[in-house]
């Protein structure tokens, strides 16, 4: 009798989003334990006894803050069983008007979504370094950073320097057994982006977002788009500056 294939435990640094929520549900359904992280390990409880009961797979659960980033690369560093699979979905929108009056709100903006990202990033691979097996690291960054626009340039910046990481990490482990993944997914429904104006038809659900990171992830992609975005921020990324400059999107 053939034994039943055991996969990988695959890491989701920021669960609590929606599109983790939704990511874990994804994994869980194809067997693959779980380590679940939160600022606030209390409110992924529920997600973690029904994804356990439903599928049997382990979930852990695991407190990080990406703001304290020695704290939370030592507890990347300390994991048991090491992750073959880490995603990190941490993102912080913020207000653009408040980060431009105050630099505090600016600085978090910053570091939640590029420095400290990046900081546990880098602890996911020296952690990914010890595996003899292919692992694979996925960045949720945004299209948000492939051009800065005035209604949200400190996100957009952020977003920019975390595409630009992930690119050099990608460099760097080209000849590694790790795989490293950006993915920028567009307007997404969420709790993030409650209450904005976004268009229907190229806003997609945190469902679709999550199939759109695992699929990746089984094919081992290495820039993602939706297919509709890659076309657009194509055409934007061409524009000469002077003429960008007058656009209001």
């Amino acid at each position: 009798m053939t034994e039943p294939k055991v996969l990988p435990p695959v890491l989701l640094i920021g669960a609590s989003s929606d599109i983790g929520m939704q990511l874990a549900r994804e994994f869980a359904r194809a067997g693959h334990p779980l380590i679940l992280t939160a600022r606030e390990t209390e409110v992924l409880e529920p997600l973690a006894s029904d994804l356990s009961i439903r599928h049997s797979v382990a979930v852990q659960l695991v407190a990080i803050d990406v703001l304290h980033v020695p704290e939370a690369r030592r507890t990347i560093a300390a994991l048991t069983p090491p992750p073959h699979i880490a995603v990190c979905l941490v993102g912080l929108l913020g207000d653009q008007q408040q980060q431009q009056r105050d630099p505090d709100q600016a600085r978090i903006v910053i570091e939640s979504n590029f420095t400290g990202p990046a900081a546990i990033l880098e602890a996911v691979a020296d952690v990914m370094a010890g595996i003899d097996a292919p692992t694979t690291i996925v960045g949720v960054s945004s299209v948000a950073g492939d051009r800065g626009r005035a209604r949200n340039y400190y996100y957009g910046a952020a977003k920019a320097g975390f595409s630009a990481f992930l690119s050099g990490l990608r460099q760097r482990l080209t000849r590694s057994q790790t795989t490293v993944i950006t993915v920028k997914p567009g307007f997404v429904n969420t709790r993030m982006t409650a209450g904005m104006d976004l268009p229907p038809a190229l806003t997609a659900s945190d469902i679709a977002c999550a199939r759109l990171i695992k699929r990746a992830i089984d094919r081992r992609q290495l820039v993602v788009y939706p297919w509709q975005w890659r076309v657009i921020m194509t055409v934007v990324k061409l524009l000469p500056e002077e003429i960008f400059k007058r656009l209001q999107f």
